[in-house]
């Protein structure tokens, strides 16, 4: 079998080329297993693979999750498959893959171990933009300077749907909110993740909507510095996509977001692999009042 791995960046990102045929050997999976760690991103160029072969490489990487059932596009035509397109006759509600312009970690919001990794697969592509950008959350965490990260060691922050959503339709009306409300949960979450195995990392994306114990303005203001540090040039890997390529990243350590695009063709085959960390828990209804309070 020929397999190698060849680095996308020094910080982040790696391509492995393997034959179809040999993505479920156990040097496969040890492989990807160890350079998911260290490189955050990996890509199969134009690997092709079925929905079948997805589903099979993601359950020989880890126990099989899904956690957009309820969303339009999810379980459509293979279960455990999210489709992710603007496509009507699939999505009647394009919130989320709108929102997927905006910096964010997969499944923050869900009250569950946090996802493991993500696999996606690029089914049809859009005449224009569509490229998917990676920052590495190790990464930005290790640069920090040693005052700076003791200054943020122990600060909690809440996620929401809103946030994510917010800069989709700015204020979301009472409806809308109840809706999110049903299909996700508010969380607090550490700033800065202690993993199992001792590495840490930023915990961020358009969905941290506060920093308890802080006001509103001053938390988001530094949510907001701290997610332009992560996504320095030097710890983000753009994808720009060819039919047929498989990715996978560790949805703990790296965030992602999409260059936006209108095209209603373009379809993304999405698989999950569970976590067995939780970091946060539900938020209180008063932290939450109180951030949304105080200006």
């Amino acid at each position: 079998m020929s397999l190698t791995v060849e680095p996308a960046k020094p910080r982040i990102g790696g391509i492995i080329r393997v034959d179809k045929n040999h993505l479920l050997d156990d040097e496969t999976i040890e492989t990807v297993r160890r350079e998911l760690e260290q490189r955050g991103v990996l890509v199969f160029p134009e690997l092709n693979a079925s929905d079948e072969l997805q589903l099979a490489f993601t359950d020989r990487l880890g126990d099989r999750v899904n956690f957009t059932r309820k969303v339009p596009g999810s379980d459509s035509e293979t279960p455990d498959v999210y489709k992710i397109t603007l496509d009507r006759k699939l999505n009647t509600e394009p919130d989320y893959v709108l929102g997927t312009f905006f910096w964010h970690v997969d499944g923050i919001t869900i009250d569950q171990p946090l996802p493991k990794a993500t696999v996606l697969s690029a089914r049809k592509l859009s005449a224009s933009g569509g490229a998917t950008e990676f920052a590495n959350l190790y990464a930005a965490y290790d640069l920090l300077p040693e005052a700076e990260k003791r200054e943020l060691e122990n600060l909690r922050v809440i996620h929401t749907v809103e946030a994510a959503v917010r800069p989709v339709h700015g204020t979301p009306s009472a409806e809308r909110i109840e809706r999110y409300r049903n299909l996700a949960a508010v969380m607090e979450q550490p700033l800065v993740w202690t993993h199992e195995d001792g590495r840490k990392s930023l915990l961020l994306g358009t969905h941290a909507d506060g920093i308890v114990g802080m006001p509103g303005a001053h938390g988001r203001a530094l949510l907001t510095r701290l997610q332009q540090w992560a996504a320095q040039p030097d710890l983000v890997y753009t994808h720009n996509w060819t039919e047929g390529d498989l990715v996978i990243w560790n949805n703990q350590g790296v965030m992602h977001r999409v260059v936006p695009y209108t095209d209603e063709g373009r379809i993304m085959h999405r698989t999950t692999i569970a976590g067995k960390e939780k970091p946060g828990h539900v938020a209180s209804d008063q932290e939450l009042e109180r951030i949304y309070q105080m200006a």
